[in-house]
């Protein structure tokens, strides 16, 4: 069979509730890599926080991370690593509008630098995986360059409230997608970028032919890469309007969904 590239996001999806990769579909990922097909991971985290499972799995492929805004190659050193980042001055716009947006926290990151709005011990934790720099405070005064990434935390209540503000004020800048497990926030991240965006990059680097792509996904931060893939693949455990721009949707991402499916499809004897 042709070399596929087969693109992996984490939380929801390759991941269990329990934040690992199941030994099923472990042994099926290894099956292909030693056929020859690309397998990559394409996640809303930061590199640090998808390291572990990148190394896991002995992976040697390029990475999307933040959802697109940045991808880059772990070992490739001549891979040109693509690093899209906000405005700064939209940025520091959107942390004024904190307490008028009833906004519960904000979150910038910059590559390993995390800026925590208002101090925060749950998520000052949540974010330290991989040791980052982490400074907390008004991030009208901390941050000092465009940020790759904006996570905002609010009461499920107050995201329609909030979403629409941004479309009103920073349209033509931003583009803002809903994160599900394990950090449930509102992601803001570049205009024009998506983990589809940067799957094609990735993609041309491996020279795979579109036709022979498949990815898997769950949340809203999704959309785009499962519209993109020739095979685009739904969890179980996804949102309906996932399962329903996707071409196929498999099982949960606790009974093995992607290793189901892509030992279905590969007819592999596992």
């Amino acid at each position: 069979m042709e070399k596929h590239l087969i693109c992996l996001d984490l939380d929801g999806t390759l991941l269990t509730d329990d934040k690992e990769i199941s030994p099923y579909t472990k042994q099926v990922i290894n099956t292909l890599q030693k056929q020859g097909h690309e397998l990559m991971i394409s996640t809303g985290r930061p590199y640090r926080a998808s390291e572990p499972y990148y190394t896991e799995l002995g992976m040697d492929t390029p990475i999307v991370n933040f959802n697109g805004a940045f991808v880059h190659h772990p070992n490739d050193f001549n891979f040109r690593t693509v690093h899209e980042e906000l405005d700064l001055g939209v940025a520091i716009e959107i942390a004024r509008r904190v307490p008028d947006l009833n906004i519960q926290n904000v979150i910038a990151e910059i590559k390993d630098t995390v800026y925590l709005h208002y101090h925060d011990a749950v998520l000052f934790d949540a974010f330290s995986m991989g040791e980052p720099v982490i400074k907390v405070g008004e991030l009208t005064q901390t941050m000092e360059e465009g940020p790759t990434t904006i996570l905002i935390q609010a009461e499920e209540k107050e995201i329609p409230t909030i979403r629409q503000e941004l479309d009103d004020l920073f349209a033509e800048a931003i583009e803002h997608r809903r994160w599900g497990a394990p950090y449930p926030v509102l992601e803001i991240i570049k205009k024009g970028i998506n983990k589809a965006v940067g799957v094609d990059y990735a993609r041309g680097y491996l020279n795979i032919d579109p036709k022979n792509t498949i990815a898997f996904g769950d949340e809203d931060n999704d959309t785009e890469m499962l519209e993109y893939v020739a095979h685009g693949v739904a969890m179980d455990n996804a949102i309906d309007d996932i399962k329903n721009v996707a071409d196929h949707v498999t099982d949960s991402n606790n009974k093995d969904g992607i290793g189901k499916f892509l030992a279905d499809y590969f007819s592999l004897k596992i």
